[in-house]
């Protein structure tokens, strides 16, 4: 029987268990990659303390720190949970664990783009991670679909090898970091094409051209050889759902300021949840509130654990 179990390996996760372990909790933490998103992250440079880094160091830093506690981890997809009289059962394709607390840190999925073309192309010039990817297509016309931080960041990261990046979002303004969104500006390899949309993407076995709801140089077929999507994500949120968490209209796990839930014994943090604002550092203070607010959910109850700090 643990004291707290952790679903999910990313920032949010390892910072529950890092923490979780501290306060002397029996944890285990169960996520299908340890690093979670982070670890497709070129470069972090907005990490308090660390100028510039990449994603797999931070998260290679992240594991490091909570392995000099009490931690357990797993590298096994959760399937399922239920409630028990002593707390929660998790499941996985091979085992099954109990823990008188949770802490989702579930995270969220690529949301796709929607139109013709995208599932049929999906590896062959449709992609989702510029860092995986990009490397690929040195030399090509490459097109990155949305306007966050992220898609400004992965079209940099494009830029180092492509000959032309095109963004194309269907705001006015990109939604990036001003610092980011100067840098795609002054490139000269990237060309911003706004207030339009993508609407098909074509080719024969490989991605040839994405067609547009408004004309761009007179027409509405662009010449590409890839497309790398970046239009938000949708939170992974089923499985706490199913225990009876309640969500927002988007999907996202209602927390409060401690990343306390609706159920007594669940909590959650970082990019699963409701918090405004999804970055690396806010992850991390989610995943430390929430398996301080563990740790005192069991202390309250007068719920034996492994020990007081």
């Amino acid at each position: 029987m643990f004291d707290m179990i952790v679903i999910g390996g990313g920032v949010s996760g390892l910072s529950a268990a890092m923490y979780g372990g501290r306060l002397g909790l029996k944890t285990l933490l169960l996520g299908e990659m340890m690093g979670g998103v982070m670890n497709f992250a070129h470069l972090v440079e907005n990490y308090p303390g660390i100028e510039s880094t990449t994603g797999m160091e931070l998260a290679e830093k992240f594991k490091s720190h909570a392995s000099k506690y009490s931690v357990e981890f797993k590298e096994e997809r959760v399937e399922g949970a239920e409630r028990t009289s002593n707390g929660f059962k998790v499941t996985t394709g091979s085992a099954a664990y109990e823990a008188k607390t949770l802490v989702f840190a579930t995270g969220s999925e690529v949301r796709k783009l929607g139109v013709p073309g995208e599932k049929e192309f999906e590896g062959k010039g449709v992609h989702y991670c510029a860092l995986c990817d990009g490397p690929l297509y040195r030399d090509r016309v490459v097109a990155v679909v949305g306007g966050s931080d992220s898609a400004a960041k992965e079209a940099l990261l494009i830029a180092e090898y492509a000959t032309r990046v095109y963004i194309i979002y269907r705001g006015e303004k990109m939604r990036a970091e001003e610092y980011n969104l100067k840098r795609v500006m002054s490139n000269p390899k990237i060309k911003l094409i706004t207030k339009t949309s993508v609407v098909g993407i074509r080719g024969d076995k490989l991605v040839k051209s994405m067609m547009l709801d408004k004309e761009y140089e007179r027409k509405k077929e662009l010449k590409v050889d890839a497309v790398f999507i970046y239009v938000g994500r949708v939170p992974s949120s089923q499985l706490a759902a199913k225990l009876g968490v309640k969500l927002n209209e988007r999907g996202e796990i209602l927390t409060d300021k401690n990343s306390d839930t609706n159920v007594l014994g669940i909590f959650a943090a970082g990019d699963v949840t409701n918090s405004s604002f999804k970055q690396i550092i806010v992850g991390a203070g989610d995943g430390v509130k929430a398996a301080h607010s563990a740790y005192s959910y069991l202390k309250n109850q007068d719920i034996q654990h492994v020990g007081d700090v």
